[in-house]
């Protein structure tokens, strides 16, 4: 195509005019939202949706979104507005939700893929938004990618697909979220999310209460197979390498990918250092936004570099998280490798939150379990090198007569100061960690599939990267004080002060795959399903 191609300006009234002026005259325009960038047209023009098919490369059975502004911009696109989507919008928009309803005549079938629903959202970006109102029409506006590759996070990446194919390109900068909206079904007898974005599956049912995940989000659909939504499709969002998504913990991830020939990992910022191959990062382990929001500029990366393998770190499936699984996987086109049986699960949480019993629970299911504070109180455990180390930097008198190690003079010493914990812990954690790793081939070697490292403090500790998932327990504040004053004869006040020293349930929930709620009790059925939905092998 040799189209002439006008490069506008979000921040320009003129330039917002002048898109408008082009999408009113049936031409198409890419545009900033606050997800990524659309490919913009009239929504209710049969011959401007297929040119949107045409330009995008894009198979015409797989529905558009239409944009508005305004709640009075919805009832002539549909039969009816349920009272979920009342809510829906009530709660969400603007922002990223799409929402589907049964469409009108007025929405053309050219835009809803041949369908009789129709996908509605209104963008919280105010280029979008002050763009819809200049064109006068609603606007369907897939990503402005073409069809099969990285959506466009980022101004270069439009005008790399689209400059000389579209009237317009619109600069706004780098998107907020990085990742297409979420989309749910008002058609189905219980609301049901097709494809998870930025908002979330657990927001979602805050305000609906039962809300189901299609199958599609987290399985290859079939081949032919009828799509509801945009992005449900076999191998979308796909860079031109070759991605692998590796299913492990950080420290197997490594070591699969280190024993590769000509690869390049997909990881999270900081793991570069467990590495020996090429490396590109999309956002913080623990950090699932800031993995949306890197995930299509990595992926575009990956093809600016010439990456031809790709091995991706496996991203958590909670929250948000779940929408960047969901893209990667279909980046991967659904290939998962994992590289060895063993399951490793860290079970940590708060003081007073029925760990222990939980753990309980794991051993019967054939679970063996690991008590990395039994571990760490071996008084064997540090001799040698590391019992030096610690004589030279905390004083030769936190060694007893006997050789033993004064562990509590030893604490006294270390914990007086942030600096002389992070000595501590430099000198300590290789030695825990080799342990740590002894136990648990130790339970390999007898049979064990699946391995529980009870660990109050996994993450501080960095223990983490030994697990493949993490589960927390949880409870209510004031069921773990009472819990904390029976067990160990506390005053209130001395329970207080030992729960604020631990880390809040955001902490913990924002680093696990699985969150436990044991205020009142934590079912045998409820671990259960919790294992069959980590992909454990019951014994």
């Amino acid at each position: 195509m040799n189209k002439a191609t006008r490069i506008l300006d979000a921040a320009s009234e003129y330039d917002i005019s002048e898109a408008g002026a082009l999408l009113r005259r049936g031409e198409l325009v890419a545009i900033p939202t606050e997800t990524v960038y659309g490919l913009a047209g009239n929504a209710l023009d049969p011959s401007v949706a297929a040119e949107i098919y045409r330009v995008k490369g894009r198979p015409s059975d797989n529905p558009l979104i239409v944009h508005i502004t305004e709640m009075e911009e919805l009832p002539p696109l549909v039969e009816e507005i349920p009272e979920a989507a009342l809510k829906l919008a009530e709660a969400f928009w603007p922002g990223p939700l799409t929402v589907i309803m049964r469409k009108s005549a007025l929405v053309p079938k050219e835009t809803t893929g041949g369908l009789e629903t129709v996908a509605v959202r209104m963008p919280s970006h105010p280029a979008a938004r002050a763009v819809i109102r200049a064109a006068g029409v609603p606007l369907a506006a897939p990503s402005a990618n073409l069809s099969g590759l990285p959506s466009p996070s980022a101004f270069e990446h439009i005008c790399d697909d689209l400059n000389g194919r579209v009237a317009g390109i619109m600069n706004g900068g780098d998107r907020e979220y990085g990742l297409e909206s979420t989309v749910i079904t008002l058609v189905t007898k219980t609301p049901r999310v097709l494809r998870p974005g930025g908002i979330s599956v657990e927001q979602l049912r805050a305000v609906l209460g039962d809300v189901d995940v299609d199958p599609a989000v987290l399985i290859k659909p079939e081949e032919n197979a009828r799509v509801s939504s945009p992005g449900m499709k076999y191998k979308h969002y796909a860079p031109r390498a070759d991605i692998t998504i590796v299913d492990a913990s950080l420290e197997t991830y490594a070591a699969f990918v280190n024993a590769q020939e000509n690869c390049t990992a997909l990881c999270f910022e900081g793991e570069e250092a467990y590495l020996t191959a090429p490396a590109v990062t999309y956002g913080k382990a623990y950090d699932a936004l800031s993995q949306a929001h890197a995930l299509f500029a990595s992926l575009h990366k990956l093809d600016a570099i010439g990456a031809e393998t790709v091995y991706a770190r496996m991203p958590r499936k909670a929250g948000v998280g779940l929408a960047v699984y969901n893209r990667l996987i279909r980046a991967a086109g659904f290939k998962v490798t994992v590289p060895n049986d063993t399951f490793v699960i860290g079970l940590t949480g708060q003081t007073g939150a029925g760990k222990s019993t939980v753990s309980g629970q794991l051993v019967s299911f054939g679970c063996a379990v690991i008590d990395c504070d039994k571990v760490t109180r071996d008084p064997n455990l540090y001799s040698g090198e590391c019992l030096e180390e610690l004589k030279k930097a905390f004083g030769r008198d936190i060694v007893r007569e006997d050789g033993t190690l004064d562990r509590r003079m030893l604490a006294n010493r270390a914990f007086a100061n942030a600096e002389a914990t992070e000595t501590l812990n430099r000198i300590t954690h290789p030695v825990i960690f080799n342990r740590l790793r002894d136990e648990i081939a130790k339970c390999r070697e007898s049979g064990k599939k699946n391995i529980v490292l009870d660990a109050p403090t996994l993450f501080e500790a960095g223990a983490d990267v030994l697990c493949r998932r993490v589960v927390s327990v949880l409870a209510n504040a004031d069921e773990r004080r009472a819990r904390i004053m029976k067990r160990d004869g506390l005053t209130t006040e001395e329970a207080l002060r030992r729960m604020g020293a631990q880390q809040s349930d955001e902490f913990y929930a924002g680093r696990s795959d699985f969150v436990l709620d044991n205020t009142v009790s934590v079912s045998a059925e409820a671990v259960h399903e919790m294992l069959t939905a980590m992909g454990c092998a019951l014994n």
